[in-house]
C-alpha cells in the first residue's frame, strides 16, 4: 500500500511511542461543552479535534486513546449532541470532540446552527494544529464525508484521515476501501499525506495516533 499516494503512516519509533504513552497516561479531564464561540476555553495550548459522521466510532476511539472507558459518551441518535466537547490532556494539549455529522434526523435549524459554529471554530482557532477525520473502514469516504473535507480545505485546516473499525472487514475489503480513501484524498489540498488505520476494539493504530498527537508543535 505504501507505493500509493497517501500511504499508511509508519509505526512510531520508541521515543515517539513513549512520548505518546506518557501524554495519554497523564491526567485527562473533561473541561466543558461549548455551544458558541465565546464559550471556548482560553487558547493557551495546542489542540487537535476529532470529526466524523455519526456512528463512525469516534467516542470509542477517544476512549481507547485515553484508556478511559466512558470519557466520551456515544449517542445512537445522529445530531443529538450539538456541543464542541473539550478535554484536557494535562496542561499540554486540548483534545476536542466535534459532534458527529450526517444529520438526517436533526431539525434543519439545528443543523444550520451547528454548521455555522463548526465553520467559526475551524477558521478562528489559531491553536488548532490538526483535525483528525474518522472514516469507517467498512465504507470508505461517503458523500457526507466529502462535505467536511471540503470545509477543512476552505478553512485551511490540515486534516488527517483516521480509518476506524479496521477489524470489521476482510483484508481484501480493507485494502479496497483504503485505496478508495487514497483516491478521494487526492482532491483535497488540506489533507495530510498519511493515513492512520485503527481498531478501537483490538488496539490497532492507537499507539501510532497517540504519538502523532504528542508530536505536534
Amino acid at each position: 500500500m505504501t507505493s500509493l499516494p497517501f500511504p499508511l503512516v509508519a509505526e512510531p519509533d520508541e521515543f515517539a511511542r513513549e512520548r505518546g504513552r506518557l501524554l495519554f497516561a497523564g491526567p485527562v479531564d473533561f473541561v466543558k461543552g461549548v455551544v458558541a464561540m465565546p464559550g471556548l476555553p482560553p487558547a493557551d495550548r495546542i489542540e487537535v479535534c476529532f470529526a466524523g459522521r455519526s456512528n463512525v466510532g469516534k467516542s470509542s476511539l477517544i476512549n481507547a486513546l485515553t484508556g478511559r472507558k466512558s470519557l466520551a459518551r456515544a449517542s445512537n441518535t445522529p445530531g443529538r449532541t450539538q456541543e464542541i466537547n473539550y478535554f484536557a490532556l494535562g496542561d499540554q494539549r486540548y483534545m476536542v470532540d466535534l459532534p458527529g455529522y450526517g444529520y438526517a434526523e436533526a431539525p434543519l435549524a439545528t443543523v444550520k446552527k451547528w454548521q455555522a459554529l463548526l465553520r467559526a471554530y475551524l477558521s478562528g482557532r489559531q491553536t488548532l494544529r490538526r483535525a483528525f477525520v474518522l472514516i469507517d473502514t467498512r465504507h470508505g469516504v461517503k458523500a457526507v464525508d466529502e462535505e467536511i473535507l471540503t470545509l477543512l480545505d476552505r478553512t485551511a485546516v490540515t486534516f488527517q484521515v483516521v480509518m476506524t473499525k479496521a477489524d470489521k472487514v476482510s483484508k481484501a475489503e480493507r485494502d479496497a476501501n483504503i485505496a478508495q480513501v487514497q483516491g478521494a484524498l487526492g482532491k483535497h489540498p488540506a489533507a495530510y499525506p498519511e493515513i492512520v488505520v485503527t481498531s478501537s476494539e483490538k488496539g490497532d493504530g492507537i499507539e501510532t495516533l497517540r504519538a502523532i498527537v504528542a508530536g505536534l508543535e
